[in-house]
């Protein structure tokens, strides 16, 4: 490593644990990051193109036409309008980002009309709408809202309690869509279906989760180039974390590496993503590295204690980033031994690494996903790792709102794999007892010739077997 780049590594880590180091100051001097490495990382992976600079997100016409495909999918039913509630598809299929919470939204788009849609919601999310996609926004002022109180208009009144999903039938039946047969993602519990029906007499409702969740699941090719890119941004956050590592050696903490990879992820991101500010811009950004961890805090999977560990001689690191870019991305850990390593940690780390490689070759369209499941339990167990194994080996992955997504790869999915897919790559194991947990995490898309990793980070010792 030049000179240069090692000032530019260990000054981030003084800046960390002073204040912070401006991000302006990161993107100055990122050409420093060509380096080290970025040298190990691997360039033979059959990985599709990710998507050119100034493309930030998926645009308005992608969210229209998904619209249009829903409303071509759903023709066999006849039905007159879709209604979705749940935000992992008002999100997917309208492109305005938000989360509802407590204040239940609505957006619905009636079959015969093209490229309308009409939302129904609280005030609070009125202008985000509104400058996005919406031929007309009606919405209660809040939850929960008073009949006639809307104080943003002058109408201070204490009214009778109205709650979002009466409200959403009154307007409904004021919009004349009683006796209507509607697509929805809305499960009714028995106390909303007698009230539908008494509201709205004659209103029939088809419910479409599962085949949003199937769009969902399946990638288009623009989805796949945001994903690509993000994944060129996690080569780089952990070539770099590889090099804090080394240049800090055990002079430094997990808690400081995430916020160095964080800082740093951020950094890469906002140089290139457009941004003024205002709504619908650099939407669906996140550089998380929350998770980073070192020592006995590594063997487990899902662990409840803060990290604030020293990086010590002999014992792992878990190197974990998340990042998303116009809700796109997913996962990405990579794990270190620090000399002087054990013949049982060796061992672990191996048998992790030739299951992600079995993860790899099985994983092909018309494969089942329990059989991917099955393989890398099967060699799991025949090295005797049983003991270790806490959890399936791979999750589908959605967008940022949605994260964990079906199918799964897990010995109970008997899901074909299907081109477009994607899952993480996480056949972790966990020893509890000597301190150890070795779970690595990629994104392996499903392609017609087979499958690839997303990533262009090594899982090899050169790459993961440190000397301190």
């Amino acid at each position: 490593m030049s000179l240069e780049r090692r000032t530019f590594i260990k000054n981030m880590g003084l800046g960390l644990a002073a204040a912070g180091l401006a991000i302006e100051k990161l993107t100055d001097q990122s050409h420093l990051l060509a380096a080290g490495s970025e040298k190990l990382l691997v360039d033979n992976r059959m990985q599709p193109e990710p998507a050119p600079l100034g493309y930030d997100r998926l645009p308005l016409e992608w969210h229209q036409a998904t619209v249009r495909r829903l409303k071509d999918t759903l023709k066999p039913l006849s039905v007159d309008a879709i209604l979705l509630q749940h935000d992992v598809n008002t999100v997917y299929f309208t492109g305005c980002v938000r989360g509802s919470g407590q204040r239940t939204t609505w957006v619905l788009f009636p079959t015969d009309e093209n490229d309308t849609a009409y939302w129904f919601g609280p005030g609070i999310d009125r202008d985000l709408i509104n400058s996005w996609w919406a031929t007309d926004f009606t919405y209660y002022f809040c939850y929960p809202h008073a009949e006639g109180g809307y104080p943003e208009k002058g109408q201070v009144v204490k009214g009778e309690t109205v709650y979002p999903f009466p409200w959403l039938l009154d307007q409904l039946k004021t919009r004349g869509w009683a006796g209507k047969k509607i697509a929805t993602d809305m499960a009714l519990s028995p106390e909303q279906e007698a009230l539908l029906e008494r509201e709205l007499p004659g209103t029939s409702l088809v419910n479409i989760a599962d085949t949003c969740l199937r769009m969902r699941i399946r990638k288009t090719p623009e989805e796949i180039a945001l994903c690509q890119r993000a994944y060129r941004y996690f080569d780089k956050i952990h070539a770099f974390a590889r090099d804090f590592i080394l240049e800090h050696g055990t002079r430094t903490t997990d808690f400081e590496i995430g916020h160095a990879l964080r800082a740093y992820g951020i950094a890469l991101l906002m140089k290139d993503v457009k941004h003024d500010g205002k709504p619908h811009s650099a939407i669906g950004i996140d550089s998380t590295a929350n998770y980073v961890r070192a020592g006995v805090s590594t063997a487990y999977p899902h662990p409840n204690q803060f990290f604030y560990n020293k990086i010590k001689k002999g014992e792992p690191i878990y190197v974990n980033t998340d990042i998303r870019l116009g809700g796109f991305g997913g996962e990405c850990y990579r794990n270190y031994l620090v000399a002087p390593w054990t013949a049982h940690q060796d061992r672990m780390w191996e048998v992790v690494a030739e299951t992600v490689e079995i993860m790899v070759e099985t994983a092909k369209p018309g494969v089942a996903c329990s059989e991917v499941a099955y393989r890398v339990h099967e060699h799991q167990v025949k090295n005797g790792m049983q003991a270790y194994i806490y959890h399936r080996p791979g999750h589908g992955t959605g967008q940022h709102i949605d994260g964990h997504q079906a199918p799964f790869f897990s010995l109970g999915d008997h899901t074909p794999l299907e081109e477009g897919m994607m899952f993480s790559v996480e056949p972790g194991l966990y020893d509890e007892k000597n301190g150890i947990g070795i779970n690595p995490s990629d994104n392996l898309l499903i392609t017609a010739e087979g499958a690839v990793l997303m990533s262009r980070v090594p899982f090899s010792k050169e790459w993961s077997y440190l000397r301190l």
